[in-house]
């Protein structure tokens, strides 16, 4: 099985700005195909939990007091992509309307989407990653698995 990153609230891990988490259920099927590999960028980058929540703005990611938290969210997306490399991740499932993973706020604090990544998303697509977001669980379920090597078919003893 091939390894996958995924963020961990969407597993139910408590790490969202909020102490939250957002399980998706369809995640129970990755693991069927994947080995997942849970990551939160924001942790990653040295943000605590709860956190306040922040948004892109342009190339910034600030707090909704002002807080300039570019340099976490770099940070995160930097170990994210290490961790991603470690594990021969092909692709990551990253939760969407985050400023670290996929489709972000405006950086208004009103709510509105633009298109575009968040830092984590961004980074790892430049650097040959595939993203997908939780709204695109059904189209990674039905990719076809990737074949088994010939040395993983052997058995140990």
């Amino acid at each position: 099985m091939e390894n996958l990153l995924i963020s961990a609230c969407l597993l139910g891990v408590q790490c969202r700005y909020d102490g939250g988490s957002k399980p998706v259920m369809p995640t129970v099927a990755l693991m069927e195909q994947y080995h997942l590999i849970p990551i939160c960028p924001e942790q990653l980058g040295g943000l605590p939990t709860p956190r306040e929540p922040s948004e892109r703005r342009a190339d910034a990611v600030v707090s909704r007091s002002g807080t300039d938290v570019t340099a976490q969210f770099r940070r995160g997306a930097e170990q994210a992509l290490h961790l991603a490399r470690l594990y021969g991740c092909k692709a990551a499932v990253l939760k969407e309307r985050s400023p670290s993973c996929g489709e972000v706020y405006d950086g208004t604090f009103s709510g509105r989407l633009t298109p575009g990544d968040g830092v984590t998303a961004a980074l790892l697509k430049a650097n040959g990653i595939a993203v997908y977001g939780e709204s695109d669980l059904d189209a990674l379920l039905a990719q076809p698995e990737p074949p088994v090597e010939e040395d993983a078919q052997r058995s140990l003893f």
